[in-house]
């Protein structure tokens, strides 16, 4: 089973780093393999709503989200960390999401992902909800802890006296694996939820 890690801090062995390793130790000892992606030093521009992706199955823009589609496509896990900026995860992470999630047209139904979230003190569960988003909308189950997925710190050495965040990263990572398997268990008995025929509804309102 394969396991992608994104990390979303400019900072390559930062406190977001520290959350993310925590739990690569646990996913490796299950015999996972583990990819750690860093995309918060990078130069990722927004979606510019050009529908390129919806022709081609890429995006026009040919940075790491195209690099990281094919990886996204074989893992059975996604996790994706953030330090948390104004109350929300990195601006270059949230553009770098939106843009994978959109451009890829590959079934991401019962892939399983979770959220990890770093901060000097707050924020932290507000930004952890807007990454669960990316998820609970394209059919991955969301993996859960003990607590909301976060580490405290304002660097790495921080980070690591965080004893409760880094036990919650290693009770994720617990859970994570199990869920992976009994998916893949799952789809092995049972296959995939069949899924109706997409219904798109707009909402118009005439006034006047």
């Amino acid at each position: 089973m394969k396991v992608l890690l994104i990390n979303g801090s400019p900072h390559a062995a930062g406190s977001t780093y520290t959350a993310l390793h925590e739990m690569e130790v646990v996913f490796r000892k299950y015999g996972m393999d583990t990819e750690l992606v860093h995309v918060g030093n990078q130069a990722v521009r927004g979606c510019a709503a050009c529908m390129y992706c919806r022709e081609h199955g890429r995006c026009v823009f040919d940075d790491a989200v195209n690099d990281t589609a094919q990886k996204f496509a074989e893992c059975d896990g996604l996790v994706v960390g953030t330090p948390v900026y104004y109350a929300s995860a990195n601006a270059t992470l949230i553009a770098f999401l939106d843009r994978l999630f959109y451009s890829t047209g590959f079934d991401k139904t019962m892939k399983v992902g979770s959220a990890v979230v770093s901060a000097r003190r707050g924020g932290l569960s507000a930004t952890f909800d807007e990454l669960n988003k990316y998820f609970t909308i394209s059919g991955m189950p969301v993996a859960s802890g003990q607590y909301w997925n976060s580490i405290h710190g304002n660097n790495a050495g921080e980070a690591a006296q965080d004893l409760e965040g880094l036990q919650s990263m290693r009770t994720l990572a617990e859970n994570m694996a199990f869920l992976m398997r009994s998916i893949a268990l799952g789809k092995e008995a049972f296959g995939l939820p069949e899924r109706e025929p997409l219904q798109r509804t707009n909402f118009i309102r005439t006034i006047g």
